[in-house]
């Protein structure tokens, strides 16, 4: 008798009561996952008229012809809110494949059948998801069990352990999600994760970015179509929205917020601490297509007068900012740009120099109100990784960094 056994293999199967004689087929199977979750607590079966179900303990031996029983005192099905049947809650609805980096559907479940004496039981073991599983699907019921695992042998299996799956009992629709999914999402490339979210429904962005750590979502919120983001926001209670937005840069947040209607950013920005909320309505000020609304107010500046351990000093001050930082900037006394200096250049700079020494020549920069058509020019032009934009008086205001150049030219 085989060890295992697949759910398109169990619906449809016979049951047989004391003698041997069937008394109904398979319809579905059930689990209840506040007693034990993963072992199978009823088998319902359909007969001439309705639907009755069996108890685990009442089956005597499963194999791939039949259910035999030891106890047919059989009872009416009735839907219970404390059962998950597999069938209709499972099969067919979408889970995260954290390794896979993507969303896949369940398409079939294994079973390992356990044997305890006298008596055989059905738990989970995987949810299949792969190509295998489809094909037994395809066959179910037209081909013997036996034929059609010898036509899939062929196929490499595809499947997740039932141990990371779980359900989301707030869901009405009773979807799966990896148990273990929100530290593996947390893992993740923002743009992974920003891929898997957006294949998924709008409860379900929401339950993801209602769990996961907040600098994470903010990171993959980052990643996402810009009306795609408005709608997880519109979603998430104001304080959570807000402890997201305080995490993203602030020229990312305000695109995000002039997304939203004015009356949900406001909820956001009051929600939001002073010092992140004040750079953000600063950004909000500006056209979208000019030069202060591409910019980030994150950046490095120090007096003209700084020298090499100055800057240093000032790196370790920013370590926040260090995986995408490139380029520091000197201001005089009244806060106007007076160079830029590439951060690559303090690597052969000697330890007593100026920062006004290795400043790039000539200083490449922009007004707030400059156009984005103009700031791209400039971009391909000077091969510029970092532009700096000034205000009206000259001073600094803020940068626009390559990385906003691809996602202004993606989005046309």
């Amino acid at each position: 008798m085989a060890d295992f056994l697949y759910f398109t293999e169990l619906v449809g199967m016979p049951v047989l009561d004391l003698k041997g004689r069937r008394i109904g087929r398979v319809k579905d199977a059930a689990i209840v996952p506040v007693v034990n979750d993963s072992r199978v607590d009823r088998v319902i079966i359909g007969g001439a008229y309705a639907s009755f179900t069996v108890r685990y303990d009442q089956i005597r031996s499963i194999g791939l012809a039949a259910i035999e029983l030891s106890d047919e005192q059989l009872t009416p099905y009735h839907d219970d809110e404390y059962l998950l049947r597999i069938g209709r809650d499972l099969l067919d609805q979408q889970i995260i494949d954290v390794n896979g980096r993507k969303v896949v559907r369940v398409t079939d479940l294994t079973f390992e059948i356990r044997s305890d004496g006298d008596r055989d039981t059905l738990s989970i073991v995987e949810v299949d998801v792969g190509i295998r599983s489809i094909v037994r699907r395809l066959f179910q019921g037209v081909l013997p069990a036996r034929w059609v695992r010898a036509l899939q042998q062929s196929i490499p299996a595809k499947s997740i352990r039932w141990e990371f799956c779980n359900v989301v009992e707030p869901d009405p629709q009773r979807r799966l999600r990896l148990n273990i999914s929100y530290q593996k999402l947390e893992d993740m490339h923002p743009a992974d994760l920003a891929d898997i979210v957006e294949e998924l429904s709008p409860a379900e962005r929401e339950a993801i970015f209602e769990t996961i750590d907040n600098e994470v979502a903010a990171d993959a919120l980052s990643e996402i179509d810009p009306k795609m983001q408005a709608s997880i926001l519109e979603a998430l209670e104001p304080e959570k929205a807000a402890d997201i937005v305080e995490e993203m840069a602030p020229d990312e947040a305000a695109d995000a917020l002039s997304e939203l209607e004015e009356e949900a950013s406001g909820e956001i920005l009051d929600e939001m601490d002073s010092e992140p909320k004040t750079e953000v309505r600063e950004l909000l000020e500006f056209d979208e297509d000019t030069a202060g609304g591409m910019m980030n107010t994150e950046y490095v500046a120090l007096h003209d007068r700084a020298s090499i351990m100055d800057a240093l000093a000032a790196l370790k001050g920013n370590e926040e900012l260090l995986e995408s930082l490139n380029t520091l900037f000197l201001v005089d006394q009244e806060g106007k740009l007076a160079a830029s200096i590439p951060l690559a250049r303090l690597f052969i700079a000697r330890p007593g120099a100026q920062l006004q020494d290795l400043a790039s020549e000539p200083l490449i920069q922009a007004t707030v109100d400059e156009r984005q058509d103009r700031i791209t020019e400039l971009f391909d032009k000077y091969n510029l990784l970092t532009l700096p934009v000034v205000d009206e008086e000259g001073k600094l205001a803020g940068v626009i960094t390559a990385d906003d150049i691809i996602s202004v030219l993606r989005q046309r």
